[in-house]
C-alpha cells in the first residue's frame, strides 16, 4: 500500500514511517522541514505545509491512504493546526478519490474519558496539564474531529492517552471511542494505526489506544512533553 504520512518528521511520525516501511508499505513522508528526512527505497519525501492546498494535493496524489500524526505545542493563544490541516487534507483526499484516513487526536477529545483508578492523574495532572495548559490545543483537536466526521471518507480518529517514548512496540490495547488508561507509547500508537489500516475495525469511529506493559516516569514525562518542548 502507498500511504502518505503527515507530520512524518515528528516523534510519532518517525515511528509511523519506519514501521510502515518495515511492513512493506511505500511511504510518502510529508514534512514542513527540508532535510529532516531523506528519501530511500520505499520512501519519498514531500516538503509541504499541511495547510497549503497545492502542496497537499501533490503529496496525496497516487496514494491509497493518509495517516496524520500532525501535532502542535501547548499555547495560551488560539491553535488551528489540527482543524485547518484536516480541512485541507480531507478536501484533497476527496478530489483524488483517496478514501482511507487515520488521524491522531487524543483521549481528551472524549468528554467522558476518566481512566479508572488514576486518582492523581484525574484530580491533579489532567485539570492542570490537559484542561488548563493544553486547553486551546485540545479545543482544536475537537474541531479537527468535527471536520473529519463530516466527510464521506473512511476515517478513524486515533485517540492515545499521555504520549511517551519507548523503543519497542508492546502488547498495546485498542478499543472503540477511548481506552481506559493514562499512557500510550508512540511506538504503540504507530503500530495501532498501521494495524487498523489493514484490519479496518474502527472505520468512521474513534479508536482509543493505550500502553499497559510499561509506564513512563511521570516527572520525566512532564519535563519532556510539557516543559522542555516549550
Amino acid at each position: 500500500m502507498r500511504i502518505a504520512v503527515f507530520g512524518a518528521a515528528g516523534p510519532t511520525g518517525r515511528h509511523l514511517t519506519e514501521q510502515a516501511l518495515a511492513a512493506g508499505h511505500e511511504v510518502v513522508a510529508v514534512t514542513r522541514r527540508p532535510g529532516s528526512l531523506r528519501s530511500r527505497p520505499g520512501l519519498a519525501v514531500a516538503v509541504a505545509d499541511a495547510t497549503d492546498q497545492a502542496a497537499v494535493d501533490a503529496a496525496i496524489g497516487g496514494t491509497d491512504a493518509v495517516l496524520s500524526a500532525l501535532g502542535a505545542r501547548f499555547s495560551k493563544g488560539p491553535i488551528s493546526t489540527y482543524s485547518a490541516s484536516a480541512a485541507v487534507i480531507t478536501e484533497a483526499m476527496t478530489r483524488h478519490g483517496v478514501k482511507r484516513l487515520l488521524a491522531v487526536s487524543s483521549s481528551i477529545a472524549d468528554p467522558h474519558w476518566r481512566p479508572t483508578g488514576a486518582h492523581f492523574f484525574n484530580h491533579v495532572l489532567d485539570p492542570l496539564v490537559n484542561r488548563r495548559m493544553g486547553r486551546t490545543l485540545h479545543e482544536d483537536m475537537r474541531r479537527m474531529e468535527k471536520v473529519i466526521r463530516e466527510t464521506d471518507l473512511d476515517w478513524t480518529l486515533v485517540r492515545p492517552s499521555g504520549l511517551f517514548d519507548h523503543p519497542a512496540v508492546t502488547d498495546f490495547h485498542a478499543t472503540e471511542t477511548s481506552a481506559d488508561g493514562v499512557f500510550t507509547s508512540r511506538a504503540d500508537l504507530a503500530a495501532s494505526m498501521l494495524r487498523e489500516l489493514v484490519e479496518r475495525r474502527y472505520v468512521r469511529t474513534a479508536m482509543g489506544v493505550i500502553t499497559t506493559a510499561v509506564k513512563p516516569n511521570i516527572a520525566k514525562l512532564i519535563w519532556n512533553e510539557g516543559v522542555k518542548k516549550k
